[in-house]
């Protein structure tokens, strides 16, 4: 999943290719049966998130073509739920619930009494609803309630504050959803594959078009399962290794098609932020399928970044261990670069002689501020992901220090002791 932090815990009993279908080679045999993170999935997540920011920054359209973040991190999450559920499925999905939730948790803690403070009150035309609705800030099966104008203009607090911050929490909900149906999607894949991964693009169709209209928060949640559960489900067929089973020529070739479809669908239905795929549903699901599929079909085994790579390495480890923080924080901590950045305005010296380059750099010195934030945040709630996941807290989980391995246990259950040489 995206937000799969640690290493993995169990590795699953090699595959038997079904008959026909092509050998895999021995070297790969073996990656396959060594345990440990997949760091080509780990660097896949660490790029997924950086995209996210520099949108959310920047706001280029393209950069939603160049690389469809949310389907790359849905796709990725698919992949690891597989693998997990060789599992029972309740300790599956309670595992998974266990670790995204406290993260959350931590979030809704400073966000929401922070919006109360700010002189946000309860709906009374929603009467009880709107206290059901505040309960999706524990558990995101909803779309939880936030103010639509919060602070003052030209305060530390702008009035679109507290839609910003939550915006997030969007992915939270639909994974959730992803998660608790993942069981009967994996029996219906291993059943009718090809069908169960279509099925929702078809679905996407329907919703995405207007042909069907379901209205309010619960038609949103359906198109975003709609629009991504293509590439959930293209996990589970990387996890099962049904991609290798058809010619790769054919599977590219396939996956160029679809993607041609979603960009000459966007280019017909363009709206005022241009090429943003993420406002024209069809063409989102399509093109971040295709882009999916390529992806996986040329994944490596990395059980280590290669040599141009291994300089990343910590950082990238960081950002898997800290997913969910990164997420969850992001768009509060650019709003707080922002406000950073404008006091370089109340400097005496700076403010009256740098002003043009000041604003022309403006969204770049934004970005620098951003990552100083960010650790701070990793430091004060990262460790919650630890916790969630009944790991030993850690400050900054970047890979440097190894954590020391556990002596084998003996048959009475205790551990082995080391024999002396």
């Amino acid at each position: 999943m995206p937000f799969e932090p640690g290493p993995y815990q169990r590795t699953p009993p090699p595959r038997q290719p079904p008959p026909g279908a092509p050998a895999t080679r021995p070297a790969e045999d073996e990656q396959a049966k060594k345990p440990g993170r997949d760091r080509y999935l780990d660097l896949l997540r660490a790029v997924a998130l950086v995209r996210v920011i520099l949108f959310h920054l920047f706001g280029w359209a393209w950069l939603t073509v160049i690389f469809p973040s949310m389907g790359v991190m849905f796709a990725l999450a698919g992949s690891l739920m597989a693998r997990s559920l060789a599992r029972p499925a309740a300790s599956v999905v309670r595992d998974r619930l266990r670790r995204l939730l406290p993260p959350m948790w931590a979030f809704s803690l400073v966000v929401v009494p922070l919006m109360f403070a700010l002189s946000w009150k309860p709906v009374r035309e929603e009467g009880l609803w709107w206290f059901v609705r505040l309960g999706c800030y524990l558990l995101p099966i909803g779309s939880p309630p936030f103010p639509e104008e919060s602070g003052s203009p030209g305060g530390y607090f702008e009035v679109s504050w507290a839609e910003q911050g939550v915006g997030p929490l969007w992915y939270i909900r639909a994974y959730l959803w992803f998660v608790i149906a993942s069981p009967l999607l994996l029996k219906a894949f291993r059943r009718l594959p090809w069908v169960t991964m279509l099925a929702p693009i078809g679905l996407t169709a329907v919703l995405g078009t207007g042909l069907v209209t379901i209205p309010g928060a619960t038609g949103e949640a359906v198109l975003d399962f709609a629009v991504f559960g293509s590439c959930w489900i293209l996990g589970f067929a990387h996890h099962d290794g049904l991609l290798k089973q058809v010619p790769r020529y054919l599977v590219v070739s396939s996956a160029a098609i679809v993607m041609g479809f979603g960009l000459w669908w966007a280019s017909g239905h363009l709206t005022d932020e241009g090429w943003n795929l993420d406002e024209i549903p069809l063409a989102q699901s399509t093109w971040s399928f295709g882009f999916c599929v390529i992806l996986l079909v040329y994944a490596p085994s990395w059980r280590k970044l290669p040599d141009r790579l291994a300089g990343w390495d910590s950082l990238i480890t960081l950002a898997n261990n800290r997913a969910v923080t990164i997420y969850l924080w992001h768009n509060l901590l650019l709003m707080a670069s922002a406000q950073l950045v404008d006091q370089l305005w109340n400097v005496p010296w700076a403010g009256d002689h740098l002003d043009p380059y000041l604003e022309r750099s403006y969204t770049v010195l934004t970005l620098i501020a951003v990552w100083p934030l960010l650790g701070l945040v990793i430091l004060a709630f990262g460790w919650v992901e630890d916790v969630a996941a009944r790991r030993r807290p850690r400050l900054w989980p970047n890979g440097t220090r190894k954590e020391p391995e556990k002596a084998p246990r003996s048959r009475t259950g205790g551990r082995a002791r080391a024999r002396a040489r």
